[in-house]
């Protein structure tokens, strides 16, 4: 079963943040978003804006579709 659209986003948010070596404390810093707020994206409790996509993409030097990909994790689950 796929993993909720909320979840697979926090998912790949966290794979290219770790990635850089990024806290969620930088992450924040350099997007403009709370840091509690980017914790509960990355958790997928939250539905997270189309404008504040824009931000983590621009914040990270990726296009905003990279986050809209399937995070590594999901796919080790995959059959």
């Amino acid at each position: 079963m796929p993993l909720d659209p909320r979840t697979r986003f926090g998912l790949k948010l966290i794979e290219i943040r770790k990635t850089r070596g990024w806290s969620q404390e930088r992450l924040a810093l350099e997007s403009g978003l709370a840091r509690s707020y980017l914790g509960g994206v990355e958790r997928g409790q939250r539905n997270i804006a189309l404008l504040n996509i824009f931000k983590l993409a621009e914040a990270l030097g990726v296009a905003p579709s990279v986050l809209l990909e399937t995070p590594v994790a999901e796919q080790e689950l995959a059959p």
